[in-house]
């Protein structure tokens, strides 16, 4: 049975409360995200504007870097469900539930799922019915709250906020429209069924981490005054060395400034007017019409930069290992690299994208189940999504090796085509329908060249 009114007003309170503290925490995450995290600490209110213009400038943000690193290795580009030949058969369950992928739009809003998924930990994907399909939509962490019980597959509701300042519950019966917030109380508004049998809320994680749950809030390291972030996601367990990043550019930047170029000192003497101060400034060989004996004329010499610049490179050579991250993609110091050592330098960005592949790759199947059952269409659970290949091996080297499997272990060539980087599902269909066309003709010729074969020559016996 759906909830009644009263009940979703209830049930949106209590989801509210927990989505404004988990956004205070998500703002923090994206400030830092979009370089608009906070001037270092150490900078006095009461500074001088030049110091406070340098400040917000040394906001150097390497965490967009992490972000997009892992974000532009993973691409979904075709759903394969075991037995179902989706590219021979348009008619198929499997090609129906792709069509319903590519009416999304999908091959581009699935990067904003996992981009946010990558930033903040965690993103939703809400699938709904439609007309002619089902319709997938990717929301942020920052606009839902989704509780989860024993079921860590399916919430029990989730609260999201919409464009217009309204709020829509989710359970496992209905969508219930409601209106309220900080401003004003709830009110239902509209409750629309959706048939799915479960919360059609499905999550994408960065990481599973089993004692999440159980990890003590305070635990968390965060500045003074400010509240605890959930150390999930590429950005959160980076901010502490973006602000190391920080305030090594912003002494860089005030050593450049006051103190990396040669400074004269004259004592017991002053410029009448500033006309001759800028003159002695300006004057390669100061000479001064005063006693020899009172004036003592010197420099300070230049600050050494040198060790601010080694400094934040070693910051950033350590983000690099903490985020699994190529070093080249934090310095840019890539000279001549061949193929090999460029696959060796982002073994571990490998290993990295693994490892969301697998968990995004259920999230994927999961959301296409539920378009499947808004279909009427059974997807099997062993149904998988194929991800686009974007390691850094060499095209040549992949085709070699794809030839090889076919010509020495006998692996059909049609079953490789969809290993070949940069392929996608609907080149192997088209490739499909082309490799069809070309096996009729070759039967046709087969065929009318073995008739010729067996008609007897003029004369002879039949």
């Amino acid at each position: 049975m759906p909830l009644s009114p009263a009940t979703a007003v209830a049930t949106a309170k209590t989801a509210y409360d927990l989505h404004v503290v988990e956004r205070r925490r998500l703002d923090m995450v994206r400030r830092y995200w979009k370089g608009r995290q906070a001037l270092p600490m150490v900078i006095p209110v009461n500074s001088p504007r030049e110091m406070r213009v340098m400040a917000a400038s040394s906001r150097v943000n390497v965490l967009p870097i992490v972000v997009n690193s892992l974000v532009q290795a993973t691409f979904v580009d075709g759903f394969r469900p075991p037995g179902d030949d989706v590219a021979a058969d348009p008619a198929s369950p499997g090609a129906r539930i792709w069509s319903a992928w590519q009416r999304n739009r999908w091959d581009a809003r699935q990067t904003g799922v996992h981009r946010a998924a990558a930033a903040y930990g965690a993103a939703y994907v809400v699938v709904t019915p439609g007309d002619p399909v089902p319709v997938m939509r990717a929301v942020s962490p920052r606009s839902m709250c989704a509780v989860y019980g024993e079921d860590p597959d399916w919430p029990m509701w989730a609260l999201e906020r919409t464009s217009d300042q309204t709020w829509k519950l989710y359970d496992e019966q209905a969508v219930y429209f409601l209106e309220g917030g900080a401003v004003g109380g709830w009110k239902h508004l509209e409750t629309k069924f959706h048939g799915a049998g479960v919360t059609p809320v499905v999550r994408f994680l960065d990481e599973l981490d089993l004692d999440e749950d159980d990890e003590p809030e305070s635990l968390a390291l965060a500045m003074p005054g400010a509240e605890a972030p959930i150390a999930r996601g590429q950005v959160a367990p980076l901010m502490a060395l973006q602000d190391q990043i920080d305030l090594t550019t912003f002494d860089l930047q005030v050593a450049q400034h006051f103190g990396a170029f040669k400074q004269r000192y004259i004592i017991g003497w002053a410029a009448d007017d500033e006309i001759a101060l800028l003159k002695t400034a300006a004057n390669r060989l100061v000479t001064l019409d005063v006693k020899p004996d009172e004036v003592s004329v010197g420099e300070w010499t230049a600050t050494d930069v040198k060790q601010f610049i080694e400094s934040r490179e070693s910051s950033l050579r350590h983000a690099a290992s903490l985020s699994q991250t190529p070093i080249h993609e934090l310095t840019g110091d890539l000279v001549n690299l061949s193929a090999e050592a460029l696959a060796a330098a982002e073994a571990g960005k490998d290993r990295k994208v693994d490892e969301r592949q697998t968990l995004w790759g259920e999230a994927h199947e999961q959301s296409l189940w539920l378009v499947g059952r808004y279909l009427r269409v059974d997807v099997p659970d062993d149904a998988q999504v194929v991800w686009r290949d974007t390691s850094a091996r060499a095209f040549a080297a992949t085709v070699d090796g794809l030839g090889k499997l076919a010509q020495m272990l006998g692996v059909p060539p049609q079953e490789l085509w969809e290993r070949i980087p940069g392929v996608t599902q609907a080149d192997v269909e088209r490739w499909s329908k082309a490799a069809e066309k070309g096996d009729a003709f070759a039967r046709l010729t087969e065929t009318l060249d073995r008739q010729a074969g067996d008609t007897p020559p003029p004369g002879g016996d039949a």
